[in-house]
């Protein structure tokens, strides 16, 4: 284990230890999906009290490690807000990326661990998720993104105005193993996808997977760095050789 990754250990102990003794919820900041497998595979060396892993919605990618000392009465406890980006003039305003809007956010000095997922919709419209005490300090400040004149607001809605954008695929597999899934998903080769796998860039449910025969199971949400995520839904069927058809739903958006 590095020297990074013991200091991260310790320094999640600390807030679970704090939330214990103090009787008050404690948490992080947002965590990458190697963080998350870093707690989780270290979780019984952490204090044992109720914890919850969230970032927004259910699919989110990026979330905050909060600890619960009583998970009844802190069942809402999340310092999240979700602000809407939103151009001023959405007829003339540019065609920006995850990236672009990620940039003009950094250039306010904020840094990365102070944000989650930053959703953006087919009208423009942008959803961003952040700690809660930076939330006025980006509505404040982000005015422009690129060369776009944005206005930036607490979101009011629900989240299920948010829901991400799908898009099926199908294919046919001798098994659900999550090297043959993911050739069909990215449309290469097993050998080169297996090379992700082993490269610790694949993380099925926020959990780094090692293992190229691993068994994808339904609901299994999928990312792969570089590449994107997908949620493996199910297996719906047999070729006539045999073979396995799946349904996967890839995130486009």
């Amino acid at each position: 284990m590095t020297k990074e990754e013991q200091l991260f250990l310790k320094h999640i102990s600390d807030l679970a230890n704090a939330a214990y003794q103090k009787v008050f919820p404690t948490s992080t900041d947002f965590l990458s999906l190697y963080e998350q497998d870093l707690f989780l595979s270290h979780r019984e060396d952490v204090p044992p009290i109720d914890y919850k892993l969230n970032g927004g919605t259910p699919f989110s990618e990026r979330k905050i490690l909060c600890f619960l000392p009583d998970k009844e009465l802190y069942a809402d406890y999340l310092p999240i807000s979700v602000l809407e980006i939103v151009p001023i003039q959405i007829k003339f305003s540019e065609e920006l990326s995850h990236r672009d809007y990620l940039g003009a956010l950094m250039n306010l000095g904020i840094e990365r661990s102070m944000l989650g997922d930053i959703l953006i919709s087919e009208k423009k419209q942008v959803y961003l998720f952040c700690k809660q005490h930076m939330s006025d300090y980006i509505i404040e400040h982000l005015s422009f993104v690129k060369h776009t004149n944005m206005i930036c607001r607490y979101f009011d809605g629900s989240v299920e105005e948010m829901q991400p954008h799908f898009e099926e695929q199908r294919g046919s597999v001798a098994s659900p193993r999550l090297d043959s899934v993911l050739a069909v998903v990215f449309s290469g080769s097993r050998s080169k996808l297996s090379g992700l796998i082993e490269g610790k860039k694949v993380f099925v449910n926020s959990r780094l997977e090692e293992s190229a025969a691993y068994q994808l199971k339904p609901n299994d949400i999928v990312s792969v760095r570089g590449y994107g995520k997908f949620i493996f839904e199910d297996m719906v069927g047999t070729t006539k050789k045999g073979r396995v058809m799946i349904l996967v739903k890839r995130f486009v958006s």
